[in-house]
């Protein structure tokens, strides 16, 4: 690994005295691949914490940019990976096993984090001793055109579902803290508790590592929080087929992480999530196929119970987005536009699970910033 020897800047290693004599310290490391157009305001958003991180690493793995030099201005330290061949989970092991601080705290190269974002995530680490990591809800940067609009009210109703129910399923990979002692617990269950091998923290085999983490931390008995409050905000996909690889590879990722370990009481939840996930799609295109085939042959009836349940379901899209805009209500009130986007996300996993079953791998799929 290789290092920078310059020492960041005043406004990224340095904060109140008080603070670094008192309570955790936090090193956030930000992988990133050829991401020289995101990085400036990612790292720019961790000189407004109200509460800024001891350090700041930014992990260049292969990248053919100027990622490393644009890090380095913008006042982080730089590490570049080595013979690094697992994607982004091999990148973050190489980065955790050079850094001591209690809190690490992964930021994703084109993501930022809403200012108290830090600031609130210790507080709930400090009071919630059995927390072993929190993590944001995110949402899209401000949307261009319909595909990007569906993707943002997507994020909008997750961040809802999240605050109503409390429920942390996944760990975000975009930004979440997470204390020190259960990484280092999850390295040490890798090989025997855990998959994985033993001492990696992030199990360099699985495509969607945010997931596996998620998975790792729960069966080891910790416990996850997503404050709605800590936001962070990332890109949302420009094209259909960039939609679609991304959605692949989570659907897929997912599988593949529920099949390395098995049916358990912590996983149990989440094959329920998969299976509904089955239903749903099952359930989707018989209702296309039966309106398709009564209106063709002239025996379309639309009977009250249905129109009622259909006003319903129209009530529940739009009460979801209501807080996103005038826009999103409209898009959700239209209907049709966000069922043909539903359509699509169920053929990415159906997709997915044709790869799962075929014991074929999904491509990475890397975004480049628009200029």
């Amino acid at each position: 690994m290789h290092t920078s020897s310059n020492r960041p800047p005043r406004h990224l290693a340095q904060q109140d005295h008080a603070d670094r004599e008192h309570g955790p310290r936090v090193v956030v490391i930000i992988p990133a691949h050829d991401e020289e157009d995101a990085l400036p305001a990612t790292i720019a958003s961790l000189t407004h914490q109200t509460r800024r991180p001891d350090g700041v690493l930014v992990v260049s793995d292969n990248s053919t940019d100027a990622t490393v030099a644009v890090a380095r201005a913008a006042g982080a330290q730089v590490m570049e990976t080595v013979a690094n061949t697992a994607r982004k989970a091999g990148a973050l092991d190489q980065a955790i096993s050079t850094v001591t601080e209690d809190v690490v705290m992964v930021l994703d190269a084109d993501t930022t984090i809403a200012p108290t974002f830090i600031e609130e995530g210790l507080g709930v680490l400090a009071a919630e001793p059995a927390v072993a990591a929190v993590g944001g809800v995110f949402r899209g940067r401000p949307p261009v055109g319909y595909l990007q609009r569906c993707q943002a009210n997507e994020y909008t109703r997750y961040g809802v579902q999240v605050d109503v129910t409390g429920r942390t399923a996944v760990l975000t990979g975009t930004a979440a803290l997470v204390r020190r002692a259960a990484l280092e617990e999850v390295a040490a269950a890798r090989g025997t508790t855990l998959p994985g091998r033993p001492g990696d923290v992030y199990d360099r085999d699985a495509i969607t590592e945010d997931s596996e983490l998620t998975l790792a931390l729960r069966t080891l008995g910790h416990e996850l929080r997503s404050p709605v409050t800590m936001s962070c905000t990332t890109e949302l996909m420009p094209t259909a087929g960039d939609l679609h690889r991304q959605r692949v590879r989570w659907y897929k990722g997912m599988l593949d992480n529920l099949a390395a370990y098995g049916l358990t009481r912590t996983t149990a939840r989440y094959f329920g999530q998969q299976l509904m996930l089955v239903v749903g799609t099952l359930m989707m295109t018989a209702f296309l196929l039966l309106t398709v085939a009564t209106v063709v042959t002239g025996t379309f009836v639309l009977s009250p119970l249905w129109a009622t349940v259909g006003l319903v379901f129209v009530a529940e899209r739009l009460v979801t987005v209501w807080g996103a805009g005038g826009r999103a209500r409209l898009l959700a009130a239209l209907v049709l536009p966000e069922l043909v986007y539903d359509l699509a996300l169920q053929r990415a996993f159906v997709h997915a699970v044709a790869l799962f079953v075929t014991r074929r791998q999904t491509t990475w799929n890397h975004v480049t910033a628009a200029a």
